[in-house]
């Protein structure tokens, strides 16, 4: 596994940048986003935390129960698919390679960069400090959102959890600000894609 995926067998191979196993688990992933917040939209209109709801044309499920029905199975396809991915990332040598090490002040030089449009994406194989960082973001949050989530739809089968979470309505809490700080960054995610096309070309085709 540590050769199928290392950087140097990577530019043996036809230049592959991305394996097969990475691809597939990326977009398994994008969908199972899309339902969680589109179905979470709906289960939060039902009760909503703060003064506004979500538009029904954007939620997904119809109704409480559907909403409930739709977030429960993509929250297995998320966690399933997760897990795998930080196991292959963490046993394979992947994690430490392509996310560390982390420089606070590289970071802020790249985020300034990034602001002023001049972020090198030249090569495709090495993530750039404001990646490293934004990735390892994501799967703390996803992990957040998956831990408030169980306390949320299984609260009294995880008591220790909840009241790890500080109770079921702070969990109510933490799980609404990790979903905002999840869509936040599928948005940047997106638009960054759509500034370096190539890099939304070599998660499809891998090359």
């Amino acid at each position: 596994m540590e050769q199928l995926i290392s950087s140097g067998q990577e530019a043996k191979h036809g230049g592959v940048i991305h394996p097969a196993w990475l691809r597939i688990m990326h977009w398994v992933n994008a969908l199972a986003v899309l339902i969680l917040v589109g179905s979470g939209w709906t289960i939060y209109n039902a009760s909503p935390l703060f003064g506004f709801e979500f538009p029904r044309e954007i939620t997904l499920g119809g109704w409480l129960a559907g909403g409930i029905q739709w977030h429960f199975a993509a929250m297995w396809l998320l966690g399933i698919n997760g897990v795998l991915y930080l196991l292959i990332n963490v046993f394979s040598g992947r994690l430490a390679r392509r996310f560390f090490p982390l420089s606070a002040g590289a970071l802020f030089a790249d985020i300034g960069s990034a602001l002023r449009g001049h972020l090198s994406h030249a090569d495709l194989r090495r993530y750039n400090m404001v990646q490293k960082a934004s990735y390892l973001f994501v799967m703390l949050v996803s992990v957040l959102l998956v831990l408030s989530g169980l306390v949320l739809m299984q609260s009294v089968q995880f008591p220790l959890l909840r009241e790890f979470l500080g109770g079921y309505e702070t969990a109510r809490y933490i799980h609404f600000f990790a979903m905002a700080a999840l869509v936040g960054f599928v948005i940047v995610h997106v638009a960054m894609a759509l500034l370096v096309p190539r890099s939304l070309l070599a998660m499809v085709r891998g090359r």
